[in-house]
């Protein structure tokens, strides 16, 4: 009786199985293998050791100059109270271009890397921006159908530009869903080959007629940016901007099979690091007198889109509804690294924060939350 209980069982499974590598499912066992079987119920800000990556090198780290004040000032019990209930991996605050407030939870420290999530789309587009400088593109109007003739096969994708791209206008048949194990999300993050999980997808609407927030756009962007300058985008990362920054450490970039970057999501760093990417916005792009990013080009990235209500610009979410104005790299169980020009400082936050709550239009209420009492504290 058991035996053949056992037999149908195994059967059962086979057959499943089968079924998900001929529906293009075969991935799941990937995540699930990443996951469950690690104790874990989805994706999570230390999961970079088990995917392949792409090495993003330095060669001479320059440690950040501590304030005079550093970790002085006691942070409020509601500041604190926010952080930990949100399970905080990190807290870091830049003003003035020195270090003043420091602090890591859960046994995290400042050597400890973690999953970027979405702060790496803000990433790929300023790669799109250097290449553009460097005439490795011609223009950001350009075609992606340029960069991979099969698009000019598909309904719309004649008319889908870098720029759709950069500022999630679009147009795909992507839904963001990072729940769904059958969503496409799933399918880009724990699937062998990140071509094939984008290229696949169709157009529902016409590019540069609507907003929608899609990963899909960024990973179809970092094909383009990669193709065009001849180089993996983690080595491109390095040399553009990684290096000129003086990183306190080599970071990892996830990758497919294919050794392509997940341009989407999944740079692994520490937040010191993270830290330096935000105040090269508030220097304008600069770098000990070095211009390592256009001027022009990071006012594109931080003027929020019409399409998007005033909320997005390219990479970058922008909040300047608020009295005090800001713009952030934003990345999945709220990764931030939150740019305050008023005030010269520079917000870094990681960490696990589950169902993260987005009511301000579409905003995360913490973010605004940490600036408002981040300000007042260190003003």
């Amino acid at each position: 009786m058991w035996l053949l209980v056992l037999q149908s069982f195994l059967i059962i499974i086979i057959i499943v199985v089968i079924l998900a590598y001929i529906f293009g499912y075969s991935y799941l066992f990937n995540g699930i293998s990443k996951t469950y079987l690690k104790g874990k119920l989805s994706a999570n800000i230390d999961d970079g050791k088990y995917f392949s990556n792409n090495s993003i090198p330095t060669k001479i780290p320059k440690p950040w100059k501590e304030s005079p004040d550093y970790n002085k000032t006691e942070l409020p019990k509601n500041l604190v109270e926010d952080l930990i209930r949100s399970n905080t991996a990190s807290f870091l605050v830049i003003k003035n271009g020195e270090l003043v407030h420091e602090q890591y939870w859960k046994g995290y420290h400042k050597l400890s890397k973690t999953n970027s999530f979405s702060m790496a789309k803000a990433v790929t587009v300023m790669l799109l921006g250097k290449a553009l400088e460097e005439g490795k593109i011609k223009s950001i109007d350009e075609n992606f159908s340029d960069f991979y003739e099969e698009f000019t096969h598909k309904e719309f994708g004649k008319s889908l530009t870098l720029k759709n791209l950069a500022q999630m206008e679009a147009g795909l048949d992507w839904d963001e869903d990072y729940k769904n194990p059958f969503l496409p999300n799933a399918k880009a993050y724990y699937g062998r080959d990140l071509m094939k999980a984008t290229f696949s997808r169709k157009f529902k609407e016409e590019p540069g007629t609507k907003f929608e927030y899609q990963s899909g756009s960024t990973q179809l962007l970092g094909f383009a940016v990669k193709k065009a300058v001849g180089q993996s985008l983690a080595s491109y990362l390095s040399e553009k901007f990684w290096i000129p920054l003086g990183m306190e450490q080599n970071a990892e970039w996830s990758t497919d099979e294919n050794g392509m970057e997940k341009t989407y999501c999944c740079i692994h760093s520490n937040s010191r690091d993270f830290a330096k990417l935000g105040q090269l916005f508030l220097d304008d792009g600069k770098v000990d007198g070095q211009q390592v990013l256009n001027l022009s080009f990071i006012q594109q990235m931080k003027t929020p889109t019409q399409k998007s209500e005033e909320i997005y610009g390219m990479g970058f979410w922008v909040n300047n509804d608020n009295p005090i104005k800001h713009y952030y790299f934003l990345g999945l169980q709220g990764q931030y690294i939150i740019m305050v020009p008023e005030h010269k400082m520079v917000i870094v936050r990681t960490g696990s924060y589950n169902n993260l709550p987005k009511t301000d239009r579409g905003r995360p209420d913490q973010v605004k939350f940490l600036v408002n009492e981040t300000v007042q504290l260190f003003s």
